[in-house]
């Protein structure tokens, strides 16, 4: 039996989030992020003057990649401190550097904004799935664009919209979620070259009190890095906030897959929608006809998960005291790397439904049918007046064989005959029950909102990122 046999596996590793989200994550590119910092720490101090040799630099560079972990968790069992271990471990394969690896820095010049630039890559990531999932629905939505359906408000029956309406909304939370990530990324920064309270205090000694170069130094590795900007103060991490407020906009992505798979959990158990269903694919053990939306259900329980990741980031920033504390540290190694894992499984998830739904028109059009009586009753109503009725005696005529209507369906499971009841009456005897009752006559403009939306948000949207839309939208593993 393997090791991952025997022991507990993180099933967002094992079994739902992308290999790509996954090796971000990893310790591989974590560890080799710190060593591409220190390059950079070098390289930096060096163009402004101190004495660091083109040999040292080209050591470190050389051994970026080529990581002895196991050296590394012997130096932590012995020091108890992993920033240290690292220094070591790299110093052990850099002798000639070794002096001047992490000078001046404090352990969260490597930790921090590494996580910045983990950070940044992820939601760059969740970006490009959250477009390829918008492409996908906005196809189907345009499919589907005039096929009336029946209407919920409190999960009661409600005015007709359309499919593809209904899919518009699921459409419109998602680019709300692109714009949040996009504005994530837009005020996302570096921590850059802070010192161990955030005051440079370091920094401004190894260059003899020269403060133009010290700011030259937090925008050169910043650069380096691929930032423009650095918080322009920190303590000695960058504010927890800024986590805060990615597992905010990740929770919101959550939060909008969850409605979506909610809805398409109540329309599969009506028989009008379902998710893609394999050919060999079982949907129960013991009942064998089943078809359960497993899809749809298991978004619903990741993003459960995510959302309540927020609260514990929430916390981690309100208690952070004075210029920082590490109780930070061991939470944020569980939250933001499983967060971002969550999500990226979520859209995993998200993008194979919307490519593979199944619709049954002639099962929508029947509920539709079933309802279409009792929300004509307005309609009706005003044909009525405009032949010459009384509006307030064919308001109570309708009320009166409403709800009759009703009770006979309730009471002996009949058929509603409420429009069988309104035509004996002579009081509608001149409206017009064809033209009435075309279930197109009760969409509004739901066809072309859904064109409207599509061509004047979406497209524009999808049009910004061809990259995403030809990258690959990843597997659903099991």
């Amino acid at each position: 039996m393997t090791v991952s046999q025997d022991y507990y596996e993180n099933p967002l590793i094992a079994r739902y989030a992308s290999p790509a989200m996954a090796a971000l994550w990893g310790d591989q590119r974590k560890f080799s992020t710190w060593r591409r910092l220190w390059v950079a720490l070098a390289e930096a101090e060096q163009s402004l003057g101190l004495d660091i040799r083109d040999a040292q630099i080209a050591e470190l560079r050389e051994a970026v990649e080529r990581i002895d972990f196991a050296s590394a968790a012997r130096y932590e069992r012995q020091l108890r401190h992993d920033v240290m271990a690292h220094v070591h471990a790299l110093g052990d394969q850099c002798p000639t550097a070794r002096p001047i690896i992490h000078l001046g820095a404090t352990s969260c010049y490597v930790t921090d904004n590494t996580d910045l630039l983990l950070i940044r890559d992820s939601l760059q990531l969740v970006r490009d799935r959250l477009v390829r999932v918008i492409d996908r629905l906005a196809d189907f939505a345009a499919a589907h664009r005039a096929v009336a359906c029946l209407g919920f408000t409190h999960l009661q029956p409600a005015q007709p919209t359309t499919v593809g309406k209904r899919a518009c909304l699921w459409i419109a939370d998602l680019v709300s979620d692109v714009e949040e990530v996009e504005h994530r990324l837009g005020t996302l920064k570096a921590r850059g070259v802070k010192g161990t309270t955030g005051t440079q205090a370091s920094f401004l000694q190894l260059f003899g009190g020269d403060h133009a170069k010290v700011r030259a130094l937090d925008r050169l590795v910043a650069a380096k890095m691929g930032f423009a900007q650095t918080y322009a103060v920190t303590g000695q991490t960058y504010s927890r906030k800024v986590d805060a407020q990615v597992l905010d906009t990740l929770s919101g992505i959550a939060q909008s897959a969850h409605k979506a798979a909610t809805d398409l959990r109540l329309l599969a158990s009506r028989k009008e929608i379902e998710e893609p269903f394999e050919q060999h694919q079982i949907g129960s053990s013991a009942m064998a006809y089943k078809r359960n939306p497993m899809r749809a259900e298991r978004i619903c329980g990741l993003a459960r998960f995510v959302t309540s990741l927020q609260t514990s980031a929430a916390q981690t920033a309100a208690v952070q005291w004075l210029e920082r504390t590490l109780d930070d540290s061991a939470n944020r190694r569980l939250v933001l790397p499983q967060a971002f894992l969550a999500v990226d499984a979520i859209l995993v998830l998200y993008h194979n439904i919307a490519a593979g739904l199944v619709v049954y028109p002639q099962v929508i059009a029947r509920h539709l049918d079933e309802e279409l009586p009792f929300l004509a009753t307005e309609n009706i109503l005003m044909a009525a007046v405009a032949a010459g009725g009384d509006r307030q005696t064919l308001h109570e005529r309708i009320r009166q064989h409403s709800q009759e209507a009703a009770m006979s369906i309730k009471q002996q499971g009949g058929t509603n005959d409420l429009l069988q009841r309104l035509a004996a009456d002579p009081a509608f005897a001149a409206v017009s029950w064809a033209e009435l009752l075309a279930p197109s006559q009760f969409v509004g403009r739901a066809p072309e909102q859904v064109d409207e939306y599509l061509a004047e948000t979406v497209q524009p949207l999808c049009n910004r990122f061809p990259a995403a839309l030809a990258a690959d939208p990843g597997e659903v593993r099991v």
